[in-house]
């Protein structure tokens, strides 16, 4: 769909676009940038996968390297995100899934999200957003 707005100009309507790394919804929402974030971060984790899955490397060290190289990745642009619970649900089982995948556990070992976490010394993803955008709200607050 065109959009014309005068002197001969025609603007294209989308319903989400790229901006600076992120998408953004035209209706404001964030589920388009929650998408391009978990896909972002396979493609990330892809490229640390021999340090992250490594037998010879500590479940701390994962965690530092995973925090550092791969999380930054999931939580990008976050601070602006109008979140819902469904964007963290997606956000915390994508994490969790990478999570179990370095400690080398199975869904069926019944192992708690809260002890792996503890393992390699990581909070919840979701909790980390909530610190970030209460960091980033409250210091462009003038």
């Amino acid at each position: 769909m065109h959009l014309d707005i005068g002197n001969g100009v025609s603007l294209e309507k989308v319903d989400k676009f790229c901006y600076l790394a992120d998408m953004l919804d035209a209706d404001g929402g964030c589920d388009s940038a929650v998408t391009a974030r978990v896909r972002a971060v396979w493609k990330k984790l892809r490229e640390y996968l021999p340090i992250l899955t490594g037998k010879g490397f500590s479940l701390k060290l994962k965690g530092k390297v995973y925090d550092t190289c791969v999380r930054s990745c999931l939580m990008y642009g976050s601070e602006t995100w109008p979140m819902k619970v469904v964007h963290e649900f997606k956000l915390n089982h994508t994490e969790m899934h990478i999570i179990r995948w370095m400690c080398e556990v199975k869904l069926n070992e019944r192992k708690k999200n809260e002890e792996l976490r503890e393992l390699i010394g990581l909070e919840p993803v979701s909790l980390m957003i909530k610190k970030s955008r209460l960091r980033w709200f409250g210091s462009n607050v003038a």
